[in-house]
Formats: structure tokens, sequence, C-alpha cells
């Protein structure tokens, strides 16, 4: 049909980690909790964030294609039902693609894109090698 639906259950401050979807807009609205939520506009718009804390009833606008991210700051649980424009929008869960990628990515390119030792990606990448 075009479309997808998903509920979303957050523990108290757990969090959808930074993601993206491919081929579909999101739009989120919550239902029990408190989000701050986030996305970031692209490279030639100097990376801008966009964040808001979101209450029962709000509603967040996910732009396709933008790294985005939701993190429950209270002490209760939350819900929130999020719709996506497409039936296939993907998602790109950004840690677990660049760290934990198959074969994995030289840690020597990782630490110069990132200014990290490369010991510390190699911890990370450990840390996101897919298990067996």
């Amino acid at each position: 049909m075009g479309i997808s639906l998903v509920r979303i259950d957050y523990s108290p401050y757990g969090q959808n980690p930074p993601h993206t979807h491919p081929r579909g807009t999101e739009i989120l609205v919550l239902v029990e909790g408190t989000l701050y939520v986030g996305f970031v506009s692209s490279n030639q718009d100097k990376n801008r964030l966009f964040a808001k804390v979101l209450n029962p009833g709000d509603v967040f606008v996910f732009p396709i294609g933008m790294i985005h991210f939701q993190v429950n700051i209270g002490k209760t649980p939350a819900v929130a039902f999020a719709g996506l424009s497409s039936q296939n929008a993907g998602v790109i869960t950004v840690a677990n693609t660049v760290f934990g990628s198959v074969p994995p990515i030289n840690p020597e390119i990782l630490a110069q894109a990132f200014q990290l030792d490369a010991n510390v990606v190699k911890d990370l990448e450990a840390k996101f090698a897919p298990k067996n």
C-alpha cells in the first residue's frame, strides 16, 4: 500500500540509536512518556541538528534519508507510533553499519575518518561485530 506503521516501546532512558531510512520519510507521534528526538541535516546544510523534547500528543517528522534518533528521557516507559512513507523504507543503523561491517572496514580508515586512535576503532569493531 506504500506505507508502513510501527509501534515503538522505549524503556526508561532507552533509545532508538542514530539511523536513517533511505527510502522513506518518518512521522512519529508520541502517545506516552517523554522523548528527546532529532535529526541532522545534510553536509550542504552544515549538519544542523533539529531536535525537540516530545510530550504525549506531540508529532515530529524525520525527512527521508536524514540520520535521526529518539531517546526516552523519562523515568517511565514511553510509547510512540511511527508512519513511514514507504512499505520498504529500509533502515541503516549508523554505528552497526560502520563498526560492524563484514568484513570489517580497515581500522586505520575509520580512525582517520572519526579522528580516533586505531585501537579505539578496533574496540568498537569488536563490540559491533556480528554475533554467530
